[in-house]
Formats: structure tokens, sequence, C-alpha cells
């Protein structure tokens, strides 16, 4: 294997990774489960300061395990319950006990949440204290990007000291990749070296069966599904992509216990990544080896577009990430990589104007929409049909893809301001 494609497999198993619940309040609750270990004991007091986009990212989401929303409820339970070894699944094995020691806390007054000045889109620092001892961590760059630690006002870990740091934003940096070397790369490597993708189906579609099976917030997927059945709606390809895509979602904001496999920091964009993807390859009964690399278009194309414009915006990252899945969709269906690229550019016509105003139970109905986008669009690559020269949307993907972080990087952030200012008040 070539070093550049060794490069591919890093970055995906770097950012493509289980995650239980919401990243943005599970990065506060990591961040509380370190630092509460440093301590030694359980706090008395927890703070917790946040950039504004994580901020935004916690406010309406449920957390796992706890049916509560926020990131006082995420933070408390990481330092009474979280497991610091866990990374993104740090309240797996959160209990009743710890839940309820957390909201002691809360009822107290001893969980404050703060929004902090910073340049950085992920950004946590949480200071824990119990009668003798303090504690900080803070993250910054990646959900569990830890890049220092102080005790007792005394630094023990710096990352900066280490290494450069290696934020997810940062993560195509130096690499040398386009859609044309993904596409190359998914369709030529050994299905041996790229076949731990799969684990992505395993992950989200028992996300999804939750979401059918119980209530959780919106019910988007359960109300497509009822309606089916009462004769309203028919069953179909489409509508499979988009009752499964939808109650997964509905499940992880909801504070499933499942674990979603993220993508880019976002569960969420790791169901557009996986469900329509996997839908699609039923639909033509695709083997495993067919799907996986299916997966690797989806999976790191998603990351190649997203890593032009930051992390976290005003932006739904769920529109992009589906691009990537109709690139996926249309090699399945047997199209060529240019119907694959006219997948992308349809597809980024349709969804380049879909805003995030947070992590909520209403994403459910952004990632339906998205992955439904994904379904038209792949359509009409299949028949050759791209849009081109119209808009964002450049002659070529590559334009295309830079036309978008563009408009993001720079014509976006007094949108992202607004947004949370609304929300924060």
């Amino acid at each position: 294997m070539n070093s550049t494609w060794k490069q591919y497999i890093t970055i995906l198993k770097n950012v493509v990774k289980p995650a239980l619940g919401c990243t943005e309040p599970i990065c506060a609750a990591y961040a509380t489960s370190v630092a509460t270990q440093m301590l030694g004991e359980k706090p008395e007091t927890i703070d917790v300061f946040v950039s504004d986009n994580l901020y935004k990212n916690s406010m309406g989401v449920f957390v796992p395990r706890t049916g509560r929303v926020g990131l006082a409820i995420a933070a408390a339970t990481g330092a009474t319950g979280g497991d610091p070894e866990a990374g993104l699944e740090v309240l797996a094995k959160l209990n009743e006990s710890q839940l309820n020691e957390a909201q002691q806390l809360i009822d107290a007054g001893h969980v404050q949440v703060k929004r902090e000045a910073t340049d950085e889109f992920i950004y946590c620092r949480v200071i824990v204290k119990s009668s003798q001892q303090r504690a900080e961590v803070t993250i910054s760059g990646g959900h569990t990007l830890i890049v220092e630690k102080r005790l007792n006002g005394n630094i023990i870990f710096s990352l900066d000291s280490l290494l450069p740091k290696a934020s997810t934003a940062s993560i195509c940096d130096g690499v040398d990749i386009t859609i044309s070397s993904i596409y190359n790369f998914a369709t030529q490597a050994e299905f041996d070296d790229i076949k731990f993708i799969l684990k992505a189906k395993e992950l989200n579609i028992a996300l999804a069966q939750e979401g059918l099976k119980n209530p959780y917030g919106l019910e988007v997927g359960r109300t497509y599904q009822k309606n089916i059945e009462t004769g309203l709606l028919s069953k179909s390809l489409d509508s499979d992509i988009l009752i499964y895509t939808s109650a997964a979602s509905d499940a992880r904001m909801g504070g499933a216990t499942l674990p979603a496999m993220s993508n880019y920091g976002s569960g969420n964009q790791g169901i557009a990544a996986t469900i329509p993807v996997v839908k699609m390859a039923d639909f033509y009964n695709a083997d495993d080896e067919a799907l996986a690399r299916a997966f690797i278009m989806s999976h790191l194309g998603a990351i190649y577009i997203k890593s032009h414009y930051p992390p976290l915006s005003a932006f739904c990252g769920n529109a992009v990430t589906s691009a990537a899945a109709a690139m996926a969709m249309v090699y399945l269906a047997g199209g060529t990589f240019e119907q694959s690229c006219s997948a992308i550019q349809n597809t980024i016509s349709d969804t380049s104007g879909m805003i995030c105003d947070g992590a909520k139970s209403t994403c459910a109905i952004k990632v339906g929409s998205s992955a439904q986008s994904a379904m038209k669009s792949s359509l009409l690559a299949l028949n050759d049909h791209c849009v081109t020269k119209q808009g964002v949307i450049a002659e070529d993907v590559e334009k295309t893809i830079k036309n978008i972080g563009r408009m993001i990087t720079t014509g976006m952030p007094n949108i992202d301001h607004e947004i949370i200012e609304i929300m924060a008040s």
C-alpha cells in the first residue's frame, strides 16, 4: 500500500469512531471525567467554560443515560460516573445512583457553565475542586483532544510542548487528497485494508432500529413508518432511506444509550454517511466488499469536503456529508466516476442553504432531508443530469468544494453569531 493510502486509513480511523451521545456535551463529560481522575476524589464544584459553537450544540440535545438536556448534566455525570478511558463513550456505564449524585450537584448550584471567548470552534475547559485540590483540563480543536492539564495550578501536561496540535479541522492538511484520489483508493484498495469501516453499518443500523422501536424526540422515523403502514405513504427505497436515517437521529438526539459511528466529530453526520449507503447496497444486493468501498467514498469524501471549513459553524454538516453519500450511492448503482461527481454537485446545489441552529431533536428532520437529497441527486446523476456553473456550484467538483468552504468560512460567521445570541436569549 502506498503512503498516501496509509494516510487515508489513518484519517478514517481518527475521525470515524463510535460516540455515545451528541459529541458537544460529551466533550464536557469527557473533560470532567479526566479532571476528576486527576483530582483523585469526587469534586465539590465544577466550572465549565466552552466556545460559542460548543455551547450552541449542547443546549437542546439529550445526554445519554440521563433523560436530561445540556452541558451541566453532561459535565456533572462525567464527574460522578464518567470513564476517562472510554473517550466519546465516556458515559456508557453511568448508573442511576451516579446520575442522582450529579443532579444533586446541579441543584445545589455547584455546577456552572459559561461561554468563553476563543478562536477555537471546539473548546472546553473544566475546573473541578474539592476541599483540598483543584484540577483543570482544557480540550481544544477536537472533542477529546486534551491540550493541557493542571493540578493545583501546576501544568502537568501540555500538548503544545510535545508536538503540533492535530485538530479535527486540520486532519487533511498536507495530505494529497481529492475526490478523484478518494474514488481510486475506494475502488482499488485491498478489501482487508478497508473492511474495518463496515462497523459503521452495525452501529448506525442498530441506532435506527432503536429509534423505530421506541419513542425519541420528534419520532420522525416512526411517524413516516406509521404512515406507510396506514397506506398514506408508499414503501420504497426513498422512504426506507428517510425512515432509517431519521430514526437513527431521533434516537441519537433523544438520549438513546447506543453509540453512533460518528464522522468528523458528529454522530448525525456519521448516520448520514452510512444509512443511505446501506439501503442502496441492500437494494442492489451488494456484498460486504462493495459496501466497504462505498463507505470509504461516503465517509472519507465527507471528511475531505468538511476539511475546507470550520468543524462547527452555521452550516449543517449533513448537507455535504450527504453529497459524499450520493457519490457512494452512484457507485453501488453501477454508475461512473463522472456520475459520482455529478451526484456531489447536485446534492450540494440542493442543500447548500441548510443552516445549523444547534444540536437538538429537529436534527432528525435535517438528516432525513439531506439523505433524501442524496437519493434524488444520485438518480439525476445516473441519468446524466448535473448542476454546473450555477450559484456556488462550479464547473467541476473540486472548485465547488472550495466555493462551499469559502461561503462557510468567510460568509457565515455573522449568521452563526446571531444564531447563538438568539438561542442564548
